[in-house]
């Protein structure tokens, strides 16, 4: 049986579960160690995404992708509007003036209108890592379709652009696929009598990769004008293949346990000497005899 320093497992999970049953919250982490975001004015940009725990709902961490600095955290049903809007309430409460100048998520509605409402009309990059793998998933390598294989590797040209020129050079070839295959967009196949839909469109994963590539394409090219903001969310990436590691490492864990693990680790990230984690300590100590 596993053991370390003479314990047993159960011992250990006797030990160390009061922790997962009163984790430290994003705001208490807030309270011990601020981070650099709040205590320079060097200017920043803001990144979130979010980790599903089973079917349950998402861990969802909210990040200063240019000092590489986890802000604020919670565990929240689904990315509504409503659930981020609270998480970004109480961050610009601590943020004061010093909000981001830019952003980059994934584009998904309820992200975007968040950061609209509480930092205002900065830059927004889309990510273009989640463009690129939904263009994959929708255009398969080894499709059998001429139109589908061009359509891919037009996609994949999207996360080499890097200079002012490029744009236009990709819509280009965006409009010579168009020119070659856009009657596929429009082709429709029919349903035998007697089916409740009489008909759908015959190539709707190829509809779906066109509408990704050609719809609202003015954010897949704000980090061109805009240095500090990079032009995928690589930085929230990074974190979740992260945390999906540790708590593989960790399996059994209820999903209320999951959140709570995560959460401690989060604190963690914030600690970077031996007195942060000193602090982190006492602090606990005393919140927890307070309650």
């Amino acid at each position: 049986m596993f053991s370390l320093h003479g314990w047993s497992r159960p011992t250990l999970s006797v030990r160390f579960g009061i922790f997962l049953d009163h984790p430290l919250t994003a705001q208490d982490v807030w309270c011990v160690l601020p981070p650099q975001a709040t205590t320079t004015e060097i200017p920043w940009v803001y990144g979130c995404d979010g980790k599903w725990l089973g079917r349950v709902g998402v861990f969802f961490i909210h990040r200063n992708v240019t000092t590489k600095e986890n802000l604020w955290w919670s565990f929240i049903s689904s990315e509504t509007y409503e659930a981020i809007h609270r998480d970004l309430d109480a961050l610009t409460v601590q943020l004061g003036n010093h909000l981001p100048i830019g952003a980059v998520s994934d584009w998904k509605g309820s992200i975007v209108a968040a950061v609209a409402s509480h930092f205002g009309n900065i830059p927004h990059q889309r990510c273009l890592a989640h463009v690129d793998r939904e263009a994959k998933r929708l255009l398969p390598l080894h499709s059998p379709l001429e139109a589908t294989q061009a359509l891919r590797r037009v996609a994949v040209l999207l996360m080499l652009v890097g200079k002012p020129t490029d744009p236009h050079v990709w819509q280009t070839s965006l409009a010579r696929w168009e020119k070659h295959y856009g009657s596929l967009l429009k082709e429709k196949t029919y349903a035998p009598q007697g089916l409740t839909r009489h008909w759908w469109y015959t190539h709707g994963n190829i509809r779906s990769a066109w509408r990704l590539l050609t719809h609202e394409q003015q954010p897949f090219f704000v980090f061109l004008t805009h240095p500090l903001i990079p032009k995928t969310n690589n930085a929230l990436e990074g974190v979740n293949s992260n945390l999906k590691q540790k708590l593989g490492n960790h399996r059994g864990m209820s999903v209320t346990r999951q959140a709570s693990f995560l959460s401690w680790y989060m604190a963690f990230t914030r600690s970077k000497s031996p007195e942060d984690l000193k602090k982190l300590w006492v602090y606990q100590k005393t919140k927890f005899s307070r309650n």
